[in-house]
């Protein structure tokens, strides 16, 4: 089996500090190569299995975690959802070996903050890190309506706990959330100021108790709140 170990913590100021997690080792190389050739992310561990990326982000607590969903001894979902438990605050990408839209739905509902295939550009995967860490795009591109869609179709009993009432306001905030708006968007849309409307964002993510702007969406679209438009 691969080695895995932890590298230092960068010399950069207040870098992104990732966790990366592929039983290849060629494939943690050179995601590691393509990471630390930015000066704004460091590499803090290496982890061979799902299980020793659990271990690194609870010892570690980097800001990101980019995982391969397919690893011997916990796969990367199951990891996400381990990490999401013991420290959530970690943000986490599942990098997929294909795009089936059941992968997909399976990794929102592990909890992780994004997802893209393994052969993705080196220019989105950077972009990619950097907006998961800033909570703007999460599931993002093409995927995202029909990931949606996928996931409207899951049973109430499973939506978990009881959330508080939104305001009219908020309901307006939340559909244009679902129709894939930035907060700079949604503020021209409704002729308010961004941060009046991250401040509404805040909100809808605290009632609805979930932890990112994307969750929203989906528990909105699971609760019957915001409906998708049929094609």
């Amino acid at each position: 089996m691969p080695e895995s170990h932890t590298l230092p913590v960068g010399a950069l100021d207040n870098p992104l500090r990732v966790v990366i997690a592929d039983d290849m080792e060629l494939i943690r190389l050179g995601l590691r190569y393509a990471l630390e050739a930015e000066q704004d992310l460091t590499v803090v561990g290496m982890a061979a299995n799902g299980d020793e990326a659990v271990e690194m982000c609870y010892r570690l607590r980097p800001d990101l975690a980019l995982l391969d969903e397919r690893m011997p001894g916990l796969d990367g979902l199951a990891a996400t959802q381990a990490i999401k438990q013991r420290c959530p605050a970690v943000r986490v990408i599942i990098l997929s070996p294909h795009g089936d839209l059941r992968c997909r739905v399976g990794a929102l509902k592990a909890g992780a903050d994004g997802w893209l295939l393994k052969n993705v550009t080196r220019t989105r995967l950077i972009a990619t890190l950097r907006q998961v860490h800033r909570g703007e795009v999460l599931f993002s591109g093409e995927a995202e309506a029909t990931l949606l869609r996928q996931v409207y179709g899951l049973p109430p009993e499973q939506l978990g706990v009881p959330f508080e009432r939104l305001t009219p306001r908020e309901l307006d905030v939340l559909r244009l959330l679902v129709q894939g708006q930035t907060n700079r968007q949604i503020a021209h849309s409704l002729t308010l100021s961004s941060g009046t409307i991250k401040a509404y964002v805040e909100q809808i993510i605290a009632k609805l108790h979930v932890t990112s702007r994307t969750h929203a969406a989906v528990r909105a679209i699971e609760l019957g709140l915001i409906h998708m438009p049929t094609e």
